[in-house]
C-alpha cells in the first residue's frame, strides 16, 4: 500500500543480530550495538564508497562493542577498508568508539566543530566527585536532601568512561554542506536540542535520511539542561529545529534513526513531537499555580514514577521545559534560601 503523507510506517521487517549488517535500502546497512542501560541498543549504519567504507555512529566504548565492531570489519564490511567514520552528535553512544576506530583503520572522523570539541573536552575532564558547578546546579533544582548527600559522595559519570579518546583531527560537516555515503551525495542538516549541532543526513537522489536521535519515531529525545549552561533553552532550540525540518520531510522518505526501527513519515513525526512538548509546557504551567523546585516539577511532567537511575535525565528535562516557560515569559522564578528555585506561573 502506497504510505500518503501524515502516516507513519514501518517498512523493514526485523532487526539485525548482533554482529549482523542488515541491508535497509540502496546499500545502506543497519548495524544494531548494545548499550548497558534501559535504552539497551544503538543503531549504526555502514555503507561501501569507492574508496572504502563509511560508518555513522559507533556505540560505547565498550570491550564487547570493539569485538562486535572487529568481527563486522572481519565479516560484512570486509573486503574494503574503513575510510570515514562519521558521528551524528556527541553523545557517549554515538561517538564512543569514533577515536578508537581510527586508532586500528586510519579512517577519517567526520562530525561538526560543537560535537568534536565537546567530546574531546568530555574525555579529558574527569572527575571523582561532583564538582561545585555540578553541587550549585543541584541545589538550584532543589534535589532532596538525601539524594543530593549521595550523589555528592560518590563518583559521577565521567565520559571518558566509555568515549575512546577522539584524536587532534577530524573533517568538518557544516549545515548544507555535501557528503559522500555509500556512492551518493548527501546534504548535511544541522539541528539542536538533543545536542548542539546534530548532524542528520538527507541523500540527494533517494528517499533516504539518516536522522541520529534527532529522529526517533516512538520515543521523544532527552532535551536536557545541565550545570554546564544552566540558563539553556534547549528546548526552544529542538521546538525551532523540528519546524525547520518540515521543510523537505515528507511520508515517502525512509528515516533510519539512533535508535528503535528505520521509519516513514517524517513529516507526521515531527508534529507529532512539536506537539508532544507543546502539551508538555502546557501541563508544566497548569502545575505552577502553587510555587515548585524543578524537582518538584518531575511527577506533573512526566506523570509516572521515575526510578533512580532516570532522575538525572528528568530533572535534566524539567528544568529544560521551566526555562522554556520562563523564556515565553509565562513564569518567574525566586530563590529560596537554600539555593534552590522556586518556579510559578505569573
Amino acid at each position: 500500500m502506497k504510505q500518503m503523507d501524515g502516516e507513519i510506517g514501518y517498512p523493514i521487517e526485523g532487526i539485525p543480530e548482533q554482529g549482523e549488517a542488515k541491508e535497509v535500502s540502496d546499500g545502506i546497512l543497519w548495524i544494531r550495538l548494545p548499550l548497558p542501560m534501559v535504552l539497551n541498543h544503538v543503531n549504526a549504519y555502514a555503507a561501501r564508497d569507492d574508496d572504502g567504507w563509511t560508518i555513522i555512529d559507533t556505540g560505547f566504548d565498550t570491550s564487547r562493542t570493539r569485538e562486535i565492531w572487529k568481527g563486522l570489519l572481519a565479516g560484512p564490511l570486509s573486503g574494503a577498508g574503513l575510510v570515514k567514520v562519521i558521528v551524528t552528535h556527541h553523545h557517549p553512544d554515538h561517538v564512543g568508539l569514533a577515536g578508537w576506530l581510527k586508532s586500528i583503520t586510519g579512517a577519517e572522523i567526520y562530525c561538526t566543530r560543537t560535537a568534536w570539541l565537546t567530546a574531546r573536552m568530555l574525555t579529558l575532564d574527569e572527575q571523582d566527585r561532583p564538582t561545585g558547578e555540578m553541587l550549585a546546579f543541584y541545589k538550584s533544582a532543589g534535589m532532596e536532601k538525601s539524594r543530593f548527600e549521595r550523589r555528592a559522595n560518590e563518583r559521577p559519570f565521567n565520559f571518558a568512561d566509555c568515549v575512546s579518546l577522539l584524536p587532534l583531527g577530524f573533517s568538518r560537516l557544516c549545515e548544507g554542506g555535501q557528503v559522500t555515503i555509500g556512492g551518493r551525495q548527501w546534504e548535511t542538516r544541522i539541528g539542536h536540542g538533543h545536542a548542539p549541532e546534530h548532524a542528520t543526513f538527507w541523500c540527494k537522489d533517494s528517499p533516504l535520511v539518516i536522522g541520529g536521535d534527532q529522529f526517533l519515531a516512538d520515543i521523544s529525545p532527552n532535551i536536557g539542561v545541565y550545570a554546564s549552561e544552566p540558563d539553556a533553552d534547549p528546548l526552544g532550540e529542538w521546538l525551532e529545529s523540528c519546524r525547520k525540518f518540515l521543510d523537505g520531510a515528507n511520508g515517502h522518505r525512509l528515516v533510519c534513526p539512533g535508535h528503535k526501527v528505520p521509519f516513514t513519515g517524517l513529516d507526521a513525526r515531527l508534529r507529532q513531537l512539536i506537539r508532544y512538548h507543546l502539551d508538555c509546557l502546557e501541563r508544566l504551567l497548569d502545575s505552577l499555580a502553587e510555587p515548585r523546585t524543578a524537582s518538584g516539577c518531575i511527577p506533573p511532567l512526566f506523570r509516572r514514577s521515575i526510578k533512580d537511575g532516570e532522575y538525572g535525565l528528568a530533572l535534566a528535562e524539567t528544568v529544560a521545559h521551566l526555562n522554556r516557560l520562563l523564556a515565553d515569559g509565562k513564569v518567574i522564578r525566586e530563590r529560596r534560601k537554600d539555593g534552590a528555585w522556586m518556579w510559578t506561573r505569573k
